[in-house]
């Protein structure tokens, strides 16, 4: 059953830019990956600190695959979690 992670980050003002080049590294990475089938982000345009995150996996084995990434890793664990003043996420399916 395909999944979707819908989150949202939050950083200083002075970060937002810097999280730019970021989050494009992880979207091509992670567009690689055989169960990624979609992987989307977006930065508010009334709010330039604010990027939301919109992730459509095949199933739960891929979005435990890309967790497990080398990309992930380096990319979400040590630099944009570590920036982020703020993280709200959730995981949802959709419906039948």
């Amino acid at each position: 059953m395909m999944l979707i992670q819908s989150i949202h980050f939050t950083f200083a003002p002075e970060d937002a830019d810097r999280v730019v080049e970021i989050f494009k590294e992880l979207r091509t990475r992670s567009l690689a990956e055989a169960g990624v089938v979609s992987f989307e982000v977006a930065r508010s345009k009334d709010k330039p600190h604010v990027f939301a995150l919109w992730e459509v996996y095949r199933d739960e084995a891929a979005l435990r695959a890309h967790m497990e990434t080398e990309h992930f890793g380096r990319l979400v664990i040590g630099a944009i979690r570590p920036l982020a003043k703020q993280r709200l996420g959730e995981t949802v399916f959709p419906l039948d």
